[in-house]
């Protein structure tokens, strides 16, 4: 079995992301790892570069910046690593740079490759998220996070990335059949200084909205107020081994009482609707389980 690693990213440096871990976390399981790096503000190509492993393999591009709906620019980005993958792989892995994935899930992650490898129905394999918010010890729960994507697909031409790049479709829009994996991506995107986060916000959201939706939407300030999040619940466990050094030395404080619920009535009915059936109501699904 032949996995390609793929992904995307530019300014890394600028907004603090953990490319590197991301990289680093599945690449044990990788036979080689393609990263569409774009022309950047910072040392992002360097970054990337010093990660010390033969499998590295780095594409330049340069993004669409007047791409600014939807976040189509990142799909694109996403396709050039896609399609500079190795013909002979049976598997690419996606990891976004703010996506890590724990040590402790790689085993049962190789072992479902190998498993729906010569099934060529299967076209990817679904994982499960954790969405980390405001600082390392807390996860966002409510509702409105989605709660599984595909991050394993076949290399094949008839795959692209969907919309903004969180997920794949196949030929003629359709989405793909997937078999689940019993696995977490912890998802880091929303953990930075808060003026990090909130100079992420008012310069990432131009890739969805013009200028006129910004202005509305993204005031200008100093920090991001992560405090007006609706519900979080506290995070016990451990953290990816990767991201023991970045952990270490956070230096900003989040604190966040776990009895706020700040739902609406329509979040609640859904949330004891779920408690009852394991069925999330509304939950956006790209995806066919088979």
């Amino acid at each position: 079995m032949k996995v390609a690693g793929f992904s995307f990213v530019r300014n890394a440096i600028k907004y603090d992301y953990p490319i590197i871990e991301a990289i680093t976390s599945v690449l044990s399981i990788c036979d080689e790892f393609v990263i569409a790096v774009g022309k950047s503000e910072d040392d992002t190509l360097n970054l990337i570069k010093s990660i010390n492993s033969t499998k590295i393999r780095i594409i330049e591009t340069v993004w669409d910046d007047t791409l600014r709906e939807g976040g189509r620019v990142l799909a694109l980005e996403t396709d050039k690593a896609l399609r500079a993958i190795s013909l002979d792989c049976d598997w690419a892995f996606y990891i976004q740079g703010d996506e890590v994935v724990h040590e402790k899930y790689l085993n049962e992650i190789k072992d479902a490759m190998l498993k729906w490898k010569d099934n060529k129905a299967v076209d990817g394999l679904l994982f499960n998220y954790r969405h980390f918010y405001g600082s390392y010890d807390y996860i966002a729960d409510a509702p409105n996070w989605y709660r599984k994507e595909i991050r394993i697909v076949r290399p094949s031409v008839d795959i692209f990335s969907y919309k903004d790049a969180q997920g794949f479709r196949k030929l003629n829009n359709k989405v793909l059949n997937v078999k689940p994996v019993n696995a977490y991506v912890y998802h880091y995107g929303w953990v930075k200084k808060p003026e990090v986060m909130q100079l992420k916000q008012e310069n990432f959201n131009k890739l969805w909205h013009d200028d006129s939706w910004m202005e509305k939407n993204i005031p200008q300030k100093e920090q991001f107020d992560y405090s007006s999040i609706n519900s979080l619940s506290a995070f016990n466990e451990t953290h990816p081994e990767v991201m023991k050094n970045r952990i270490e030395h956070s230096n900003w404080k989040f604190d966040f009482d776990l009895s706020y619920k700040n739902y609406s009535i329509k979040d609640r009915f859904k949330i004891f609707f779920e408690k009852l059936s394991g069925y999330r109501i509304g939950e956006y699904k790209n995806y066919k389980i088979i």
